[in-house]
């Protein structure tokens, strides 16, 4: 996510360059470039986590909405994808937990601990990003902030390691970049890497004004990745979304709350807008559209807390751990980060919405 009003952050202490140099060991595989991250240089610092007993709910008796339950991942079978899966995109054996977000951390902050309460369980986690969470700040932030994630996972899965990273383009058009932890494919993350929006929702003067609430208006006809990738138009986003859930059949998909949702004003544009095309592509997918759950942002710190004890610690300890990296809203312990302005109280609540709750308009 990323915030107008956040403080101005410290420079990175490495450029993209020097990260590409220090964090990977380049493979020549197959005759493509397989690059391992090796993130286990650095200890993450924290004990293995154990899996969260049920979350303690203090929900406000002023409020007027009420708290939506948590939703543990489904442990149905999933049944046989009536058209060939994509072989750029990596399946999985078990149940699949797809989730699609804005920025580098979205997932963390709303999503969890469906999240990780999924991983605990032994469930295969493919989590999307669309945009590069760039801030208008260029590559060096983003690879930061894709840093802070990959850590994060490491914490949520219990084990450091290296990843191995490869480019794939979908059959749709649109490229990026997957990283899976060696040994472990039950996960993947994948980063699209497209232009930040702004909290404006008019993008930033490093690129070009761009936003994919811009895309989704017609306002412009592509958007292109700040990595250099090829462009993409509207139509190939939601190809490309419905492509990623026909190949993994989820039994759950998580993103952000879409546009026309009375839980959407107030929301980051960005959050809007892929919830917008989520809804619009995985949404139309008669299998695929029972299982998605839209999680509230911005807005829910106006809603009751809903997490506390043990479930709340480790959701901070999974942010706190993220932070490290990202220079704008990097907090020593649980205690500061809780204290980090509208981000402590965006981590107290989760609130995941059926299509059924959205109050769409």
């Amino acid at each position: 996510m990323t915030r107008a009003d956040r403080p101005t952050p410290r420079p990175p202490r490495w450029g993209a360059g020097v990260l590409i140099a220090v964090l990977a060991v380049v493979l020549l595989v197959g005759g493509s470039i397989v690059v391992s991250t090796a993130l286990g240089i650095w200890p993450l610092g924290a004990a293995t986590p154990q899996a969260a007993p049920a979350a303690t709910r203090t929900p406000s008796p002023s409020s007027t909405v009420a708290p939506v339950p948590r939703v543990a991942p489904s442990a149905t079978a999933s049944p046989t994808p009536t058209v060939p899966p994509s072989p750029a995109v990596q399946a999985c054996d078990g149940d699949t937990v797809l989730t699609v977000w804005a920025h580098p951390d979205d997932d963390i902050i709303f999503g969890n601990p469906t999240i990780s309460d999924a991983i605990a369980a032994g469930q295969c986690v493919r989590t999307v990003f669309l945009t590069a969470g760039d801030a208008g700040k260029g590559l060096d932030y983003t690879h930061a902030r894709e840093l802070g994630i990959l850590r994060a996972y490491n914490h949520m899965r219990g084990a450091d390691g290296l990843w191995d990273s490869t480019f794939v383009t979908l059959d749709a058009g649109l490229r990026l970049e997957r990283l899976t932890p060696q040994g472990d494919p039950r996960l993947s993350v994948m980063f699209v890497r497209l232009p930040d929006g702004n909290i404006t929702d008019r993008g930033f003067d490093a690129t070009g004004h761009a936003s994919l609430s811009r895309l989704i208006d017609g306002d412009i006809s592509t958007l292109e990745p700040i990595d250099g990738g090829p462009a993409v138009d509207r139509a190939q986003l939601s190809a490309a979304l419905s492509e990623i859930a026909v190949a993994l059949h989820p039994v759950r998909t998580l993103t952000h709350v879409p546009r026309g949702s009375s839980y959407a004003p107030g929301d980051h544009p960005d959050h809007s807008a892929v919830g917008t095309l989520v809804r619009d592509s995985i949404g139309q997918d008669p299998s695929a559209a029972p299982g998605i759950l839209y999680f509230v942002g911005y807005p829910s710190i106006d809603l009751p807390r809903t997490l506390d004890g043990a479930v709340l610690d480790a959701k901070v300890e999974t942010y706190r751990i993220y932070a490290q990296q990202d220079s704008v809203v990097r907090c020593a312990d649980r205690d500061a980060c809780l204290k980090t302005r509208k981000f402590g109280e965006w981590l107290r609540r989760s609130y995941p919405l059926t299509e059924a709750d959205l109050r769409m308009s």
